[in-house]
């Protein structure tokens, strides 16, 4: 195939993935990426250095979240998914804060996080399964102490799926990866803040989250801005939503 043909279909792939991204801005308790959401507990919309967030405040297995009967990746492989958020200091050791569940089997994508000497570091889940098969493909991601973070900032989290191998980043450093082999998610919901099935309530804010049918490459990651923050929204993020 002619290198010029090569080059057109893939900037077409990439411009396809680009107009299918979904972006949702955590600027709202009434919807998520204009998709009716549940709520759960009493989260609370609050102004930060970033703009708006939604503040969570989780309890072990009580607490605040949003619930979404939308999956943004539904169908898709591969993937890039990601958040950016403020771990507080004052959550519980476990806590599970960005859920994407395929209905009646165990096929599901989680960001984790474990507190460990008063830090916190990323634990990054995929799972694959049917109703007919419930024995499933699965790998965690899990942090260790090479990877612990100061908690009350914010970052931008990410998980990128190849078809292959997933990885997990923070602010745009690789924190683990691993083969595995996953089928895409067909419908189901996503639940923010806590475990699909409420355990493990996270506490901290949550500004954005970014789902793209495609692999990004970590210069193309959400990256939180290197100057002075500002009260302005999505100004203060580069890469593009």
């Amino acid at each position: 195939m002619p290198k010029r043909l090569i080059l057109a279909c893939l900037l077409s792939s990439s411009i396809a993935a680009f107009a299918q991204r979904t972006t949702w801005r955590f600027d709202s308790l009434a919807t998520i990426g204009n998709q009716t959401q549940t709520t759960v507990g009493t989260p609370k919309l609050i102004t930060t250095d970033l703009g708006k967030a939604i503040h969570f405040d989780g309890h072990g297995n009580t607490g605040d979240a949003l619930y979404c009967d939308t999956i943004p990746l539904t169908g898709t492989l591969p993937y890039t998914r990601e958040v950016i958020f403020r771990p507080s200091s004052a959550g519980a050791p476990e806590q599970r804060f960005f859920h994407l569940q395929e209905d009646g089997t165990q096929t599901r994508r989680l960001f984790e996080i474990r507190i460990v000497d008063k830090q916190w570091c990323l634990d990054a889940f995929a799972g694959t399964s049917t109703s007919a098969d419930p024995a499933h493909t699965a790998v965690i991601l899990k942090c260790d102490t090479a990877h612990l973070f100061p908690l009350d900032h914010w970052y931008a989290v990410a998980a990128v799926y190849d078809g292959k191998i997933l990885r997990s980043y923070v602010n745009g450093v690789l924190q683990g990866e691993a083969p595995v082999a996953l089928t895409p998610l067909g419908k189901g919901g996503v639940s923010v803040g806590t475990r699909y099935n409420k355990r493990d309530f996270f506490t901290g804010d949550i500004h954005t989250a970014r789902f793209t049918p495609s692999a990004l490459a970590v210069p193309d990651l959400l990256k939180l801005p290197t100057i002075p923050l500002s009260p302005v929204r999505e100004n203060n993020l580069t890469g593009p939503l």
